[in-house]
């Protein structure tokens, strides 16, 4: 009697998340339009508080050296914010459901469109802060506050897109996912990123000081252009690490609620 045919191997988890990588790296390329909206949104936002407020809120000029570790953050931010938009195409338009029926981990659908965000977003960061060295950032941080700078970044920029990811997981529609992403990217307009929030109504000062850009932002501000860290950088890891974890948990959850593996 013959043997029954036999089932094909399970593909490895490197060469899952690779091809998908490779995937959502593909489809970053086609959109350049939300590419260079990205790029574009802070760099138009950055001149415009360098050159048209920047002189009332600092007259001394040195505003730009405040302002555009805010305009890093926001740029991380909004182009993390199409994660959720990708990742709510991919759950509506029935290509999930094909991937479950391979021999792979489909959940790796997922960390392709991390990992491929993050990479434009490196890109994006990288390019805002070129312009901002043209329009008058003098950072003076020594070769380990630019490592400490850049690996906080880099934290935020994984941590925010993970948790962007699980939006698009629990919303109908790559239109609900955007509308929610939207709104999250309010939050560095509450933060220190364009005033010190010492300026800020007292009611809202409490907010300000204690939501997780604030630290962030501090931490960044601080080892780029020497103003005091004191404990913001261990409030910005912590601040990451909670919501990075509970992102992964959350995306997991979620994938798996709907059928995935």
């Amino acid at each position: 009697m013959n043997n029954p045919q036999a089932l094909p191997k399970p593909t490895s988890f490197a060469a899952t998340n690779a091809v998908f990588i490779g995937r959502s790296i593909r489809h970053s390329l086609r959109n350049i339009e939300a590419l260079m909206m990205a790029i574009m949104l802070p760099i138009m936002l950055m001149l415009l508080f360098t050159y048209i407020f920047g002189g009332a809120l600092d007259p001394s000029g040195d505003y730009v050296n405040y302002v555009v570790p805010g305009i890093i953050l926001l740029c991380a931010g909004f182009g993390s914010s199409s994660t959720a938009v990708d990742v709510a195409t991919d759950m509506t338009n029935g290509i999930i459901n094909r991937f479950r029926t391979m021999p792979i981990s489909s959940i790796s659908v997922i960390t392709g469109h991390v990992a491929a965000s993050l990479a434009r977003n490196l890109l994006a960061t990288c390019l805002v802060f070129g312009v901002a060295l043209l329009v008058g950032f003098r950072p003076n941080a020594t070769f380990i506050e630019w490592l400490g700078a850049i690996g906080i970044i880099i934290l935020f920029i994984l941590t925010f897109t993970w948790l962007f990811a699980a939006i698009g997981l629990v919303t109908g529609s790559p239109t609900t996912a955007s509308s929610y992403g939207f709104a999250l990217l309010f939050l560095p307009y509450l933060s220190s990123a364009f005033v010190p929030t010492n300026t800020m109504p007292s009611w809202l000062q409490g907010f300000a000081n204690h939501q997780p850009i604030t630290p962030v932002i501090e931490t960044i501000r601080g080892l780029l252009t020497g103003t005091p860290v004191m404990n913001h950088a261990w409030w910005a890891i912590g601040w990451c690490a909670a919501i990075l974890i509970m992102a992964i948990g959350w995306c997991i959850l979620s994938f798996r609620r709907n059928g995935g593996k």
